[in-house]
């Protein structure tokens, strides 16, 4: 009896381990394909490099700041537009 119930634990001993390593290969693979397709989902979004992002948010930076100092010497042309025209009525 002793030998028939070591021989059963051993098969399931046995079983288990083959079951644990199934469930290993399957997680791997698992891992695999949720990966290759978050992969694929990104590539296919034509997200920008890290490098392409910062140039162009340094283009956009640069070109705010030029419109600012644009902006200001606008204001200081009509400003002197103003005065000019001010003058110009107190002279009639």
């Amino acid at each position: 009896m002793t030998q028939t119930t070591d021989r059963i634990a051993d098969e399931f001993a046995k079983f288990m381990t083959d079951a644990a390593g199934f469930a290993q290969g399957m997680k791997r693979e698992a891992d695999t394909f949720v990966k290759t397709q978050a992969e694929r989902f990104l590539r296919d979004m034509d997200l920008p490099s890290r490098e392409e992002f910062e140039a162009v948010r340094e283009m956009a930076v640069k070109a705010r700041e030029e419109n600012e100092a644009l902006r200001e010497r606008l204001d200081a042309l009509e400003a002197q537009l103003q005065s000019a025209a001010k003058t110009k009525k107190g002279e009639k």
